[in-house]
């Protein structure tokens, strides 16, 4: 473990993972292509989004016991051809049912992708440096997101839609190659999950019920629930019209603008993974910081008089930059509440946090500019779809998500909590309690 091998297998699934978060985001870059290629209302063109999520979410706990019982290899394969094979309809369709069907198939190969790159490193490296590469994972594998935001914008300025997602499908069909050929699932002379036989050990049910009743893998979801969905919501849909129709930005600022998230999580992630790794007891008061700092910068940026100023707008970019890394905590909580047998199934659940608020709140956003759209030309007022007033009012229902993600952290908190202290004989003082501690012992 830990040897030149592993690292190998780290890169190439580092790749896979980038090529995943490229096609995910792939519509979102397009998004304003979209809306003029199939004439899309703005719930039209959110389904598109949600239907990849929604296959995404509720496969994310099926693929988790998947990958416990075949192995991450097959399944990293199995997804980088899905991928490929939507994003090559998606190129050559004008109607929204069969672009419908393309998505799914993106979110299909797109749910297999990283919870088995996750399964992977247990089984490739130990010691301290597993939650750091947790993180490097994930924030690296965002740059898939800037690939889309930048080249793959250009190609579709420049080079039309068919050619563009043509060659993001043949991406994905590469990396189906490369997994297969330079990936395995464990080292030589370490046990790999089996893959002669297509049924599931019956004790599968029982290890997926065994991970989600445990508290911190409760903990771990609502963690990513709360962190995840802004960032997801601006980055896969909403981002792009946002800041070209809404706040008045050219295509290529707004590429520029989108930078701002990725870069921010490839800074804030390694800090991150290191607080997580110094303080594993106080995570989640780093996830509610994390929460709270999101939710003041979206609503000085929706309360603004006006077009807010660039500045305000970098601010709120960066504080949901910084809540896409933040989510990883929470495949820590279940990395350590957990035995590897059931990590997969773990993980599945946990990622299932995330994509059920960001699918949620993509439809309720589209849902409420059509809504407001038709209210306001009722009123007779000259209104656009897309404008900043409307999206003003659309965007504030993240505040509900957040607010519910906190309070069902804190709770599923005080439930792991009390189980450490009954099971193990470890008591977590609250925040303060230790800060005053740590004062008190510095003055003596």
């Amino acid at each position: 473990m830990n040897g030149r091998m592993a690292w190998i297998t780290w890169v190439v699934c580092l790749v896979a993972y980038l090529v995943s978060t490229l096609h995910r985001s792939s519509l979102g870059a397009a998004a304003p292509d979209a809306i003029v290629r199939f004439d899309a209302t703005a719930a039209q063109l959110s389904s598109l989004a949600v239907v990849q999520l929604v296959v995404y979410a509720a496969l994310q706990i099926p693929v988790g016991v998947l990958v416990d019982r075949y192995g991450p290899r097959t399944l990293i394969a199995v997804g980088g051809g899905l991928m490929a094979a939507g994003q090559a309809l998606l190129a050559f369709t004008d109607l929204v049912p069969v672009a419908i069907v393309a998505r799914i198939l993106v979110g299909m190969g797109d749910a297999a992708t990283f919870i088995s790159v996750l399964r992977l490193l247990p089984s490739w490296f130990s010691g301290p440096r597993l939650p750091q590469l947790s993180q490097w994972t994930g924030n690296i594998g965002q740059l898939g997101q800037l690939c889309s935001a930048v080249p793959f914008v250009w190609m579709l300025q420049h080079l039309g839609w068919t050619p563009s997602f043509l060659t993001i499908a043949g991406s994905g069909a590469l990396v189906a190659v490369l997994v297969l050929v330079a990936v395995r699932n464990a080292p030589p002379g370490v046990d790999a999950p089996r893959t002669d036989s297509i049924q599931l050990p019956a004790s599968w049910w029982r290890r997926l019920r065994s991970a989600i009743s445990l508290p911190g893998t409760q903990l771990g979801f609502w963690a990513h629930f709360s962190t995840q969905s802004p960032g997801t919501v601006f980055s896969l849909l909403w981002g792009f019209p946002i800041l070209v129709s809404g706040l008045g930005y050219t295509r290529g600022e707004a590429s520029g603008l989108v930078v701002v998230i990725i870069a921010t999580g490839i800074v804030s992630g390694p800090l991150l993974g290191l607080l997580t790794a110094r303080f594993p007891s106080r995570r989640s008061n780093l996830v509610l910081a994390i929460v709270a700092h999101m939710a003041l910068a979206w609503a000085v940026v929706l309360l603004w008089p006006g077009i807010p100023p660039t500045g305000v707008v970098v601010w709120m970019l960066i504080a949901i930059g910084i809540g896409g890394p933040g989510s990883l905590i929470g495949f820590d909580f279940a990395r350590t509440f957990n035995p590897v047998r059931s990590l997969g199934s773990a993980n599945g659940f946990v990622n299932v946090g995330g994509f059920t608020a960001s699918f949620c709140l993509m439809a309720l956003i589209g849902v409420a500019l059509d809504v407001i759209h038709h209210v306001r030309l009722d009123a007779g007022e000259q209104a656009g779809l897309y404008d900043w007033e409307a999206f003003r009012i659309a965007l504030s229902v993240q505040f509900v998500a957040l607010a519910l993600g906190s309070a069902m952290l804190l709770h599923a908190r005080h439930r792991t909590r009390r189980r450490m202290q009954e099971e193990d004989g470890v008591t977590v003082a609250p925040l303060w309690t230790a800060l005053l501690d740590a004062m008190r012992r510095r003055r003596g």
